[in-house]
């Protein structure tokens, strides 16, 4: 009977000690502000995690900028459900990806325009959450100024939280946010012949 009771004792002590260690990081957490955010990396979920976090703001009562850089397909299922919620603006700035148009000076010119759009959302206070899907797209292929895109984002209303989704962010980008994850794949389904399923990928 002693050593059950010794193991409880353990946990409970290093629970007790964890405890003490979450609440003390919380105490100290105490400025409110909008949050820069950048999903990044080679595995699959980025943008999917953007388009999770623009259902709880939904849900929390703000209002929702989203603008994707990149359009991959127009039947996604996130544009058609997003798109009916009152709250929320979405605009599809590009017309594919590179690989697909050919046509630099057009993607340029598309990414631009997106980016004018997002201005508009980054000098709103009245939009909570702004999204901007695949925008890393742009510095990796020169269409965007990186210097003046992250002035704009330092200077956006001061409650406004941003998600920058994409592969590549670039180091000056990870460093102007507060929030960071590289999310990394260690397998995909489409690698082994699986064709991209709706509901799951797109």
């Amino acid at each position: 009977m002693t050593e059950p009771l010794d193991q409880e004792s353990r946990h409970s002590n290093r629970m007790q000690r964890k405890k003490e260690v979450v609440d003390g990081k919380i105490a100290a957490a105490q400025e409110e502000r909008g949050v820069l955010v950048i999903n990044t990396g080679n595995g699959k979920g980025k943008s999917s995690a953007a388009f999770g976090v623009v259902a709880r703001a939904l849900g929390h009562g703000l209002k929702v900028g989203v603008v994707q850089f990149v359009k991959g397909r127009s039947d996604t299922g996130e544009e058609a459900f997003f798109r009916q919620q009152p709250n929320v603006a979405w605009h599809v700035g590009g017309e594919g990806f590179t690989w697909e148009t050919q046509d630099k000076e057009r993607d340029a010119r598309a990414a631009q325009a997106a980016w004018e759009v997002a201005c508009g959302h980054l000098s709103n206070p009245e939009i909570g959450l702004v999204v901007l899907d695949e925008m890393t797209y742009a510095f990796k292929y020169g269409w965007l100024e990186l210097d003046e895109v992250i002035a704009k984002l330092l200077t956006r209303p001061h409650m406004q939280h941003v998600i920058i989704t994409g592969r590549a962010a670039p180091q000056a980008l990870r460093e102007a946010a507060d929030t960071v994850s590289d999310i990394g794949m260690e397998k995909h389904a489409f690698q082994s012949g699986i064709k991209a399923m709706p509901g799951l990928e797109f």
